[in-house]
């Protein structure tokens, strides 16, 4: 198709993407209040619907907050790297319910970025750090399915918000919100949850020792218990 043919995007998703910009680009910085909607109106040649929906779109993607009353309006949202991985989450969904991507690509990634993940939050951990890591510990022989994936999930969350980096949390935390994982679970060989519960622990004993190496190494050694009980065939 042609540049004369190209389908022109809707005038809302336009204006979202020109104040994104002006978001991710810095010069609208957190905490920063947007133009009114008058003010977008007239700037940008739309309607105030348009406007609101662009907003929508933008407050969807946790860039800007919204309130209401007297002193209300739009507002750049400050940053959280649990909120911005909503987006990311989304688009890993996607690619592996079209199965673009399959579960050993989903642990090639895990095992590229959580290795050094658990060595830098040995490093850097504080005892808040380690509290969380122990409240997401679950007790195989009594959890459900569902409990022991919420405990896998917070554990790993709370891994990687250990490290002290955002971007690891940003980055990492997507991978544990896959949304077809009960299914996966559904499939693991007898002892698979006490075997993750065991890597649990001692990636935890190693986190409060501050064994970087140790750390490392279990992250290792879970990703690929994982790899070999749900997908031994890569």
């Amino acid at each position: 198709m042609g540049i004369e043919g190209a389908v022109r995007p809707p005038a809302y998703q336009t204006l979202a993407e020109d104040l994104r910009a002006e978001i991710t680009s810095g010069r609208l910085q957190p905490g920063e209040r947007l133009p009114t909607e008058p003010q977008l109106c007239a700037r940008s040649g739309v309607s105030r619907s348009t406007v609101r929906e662009a907003l929508r779109l933008l407050a969807s993607q946790h860039l800007i907050v919204t309130t209401r009353g007297v002193t209300g309006g739009s507002f750049v949202a400050h940053p959280s790297p649990e909120n911005l991985s909503d987006t990311l989450s989304t688009g890993l969904n996607l690619l592996l319910s079209t199965s673009t991507a399959g579960l050993c690509d989903l642990l090639e990634v895990r095992e590229s970025l959580e290795v050094p993940a658990a060595a830098q939050a040995a490093r850097r951990r504080s005892e808040e750090h380690v509290a969380h890591l122990e409240a997401a510990l679950f007790d195989p022989e009594v959890a459900d399915v569902p409990a022991m994936l919420a405990g896998h999930r917070a554990f790993h969350a709370a891994l990687v918000a250990a490290t002290g980096n955002p971007l690891f949390e940003l980055l990492c935390r997507p991978l544990y919100q896959v949304s077809n994982e009960r299914e996966v679970a559904a499939t693991a060989p007898a002892g698979f949850w006490h075997q993750v519960d065991a890597d649990h622990r001692e990636l935890l004993r190693c986190v409060k020792a501050r064994d970087t190496d140790g750390a490392a190494k279990v992250a290792r050694e879970h990703i690929t218990f994982i790899r070999g009980a749900l997908a031994p065939s890569r």
